[in-house]
């Protein structure tokens, strides 16, 4: 993971940022102006973008199986504000709802990408994990593995 600063002018701003998020998994992009209001600088934390090394599918789940047994949202975070801990366990259990319901799987309920970004994130690195994948698919990975040992 690495941080990315940008100067670029204001109307090559939204270009800038489509191009970084085809480019690398990116998390949530801040823009500030410059003190003369010419330029824009842009931040934002990111990954490579890169296809999982494994060979068989059911190491990288897709969203749908990763959380077929999850509770449901009410219920998690229900959990989630009761718990005393907050170990791994823990925030795997965040990561994946506010992944689930940024995926559009909890109706009625939002959730940034950004976010969920972000929360995964702070799990590989909670797990020391080096691995060259989208850090929500690890989320999905390790939740899956998680539940089948619950």
């Amino acid at each position: 993971m690495f941080d990315i600063r940008i100067i670029c002018k204001p109307a090559d701003t939204d270009h800038v940022v489509a191009a970084l998020d085809g480019a690398f998994n990116a998390g949530t992009v801040t823009v500030y102006p410059s003190r003369d209001g010419e330029k824009n600088r842009l931040y934002v934390r990111a990954d490579h973008k890169q296809a999982p090394q494994t060979n068989t599918s059911e190491e990288w789940p897709g969203r749908t199986e990763a959380y077929a047994g999850a509770p449901d949202a009410g219920s998690e975070l229900a959990w989630l504000l009761a718990a005393e801990k907050r170990g791994r366990e823990w925030w795997l259990r965040r990561a994946a709802l506010v992944d689930r319901v940024a995926s559009g799987m909890v109706p009625g309920h939002f959730a940034s990408t950004s976010n969920a970004f972000d929360l995964a994130c702070r799990l590989m690195a909670l797990d020391g994990a080096v691995v060259g994948c989208n850090p929500r698919a690890y989320v999905r990975q390790q939740y899956a593995q998680w539940a089948n040992n619950h």
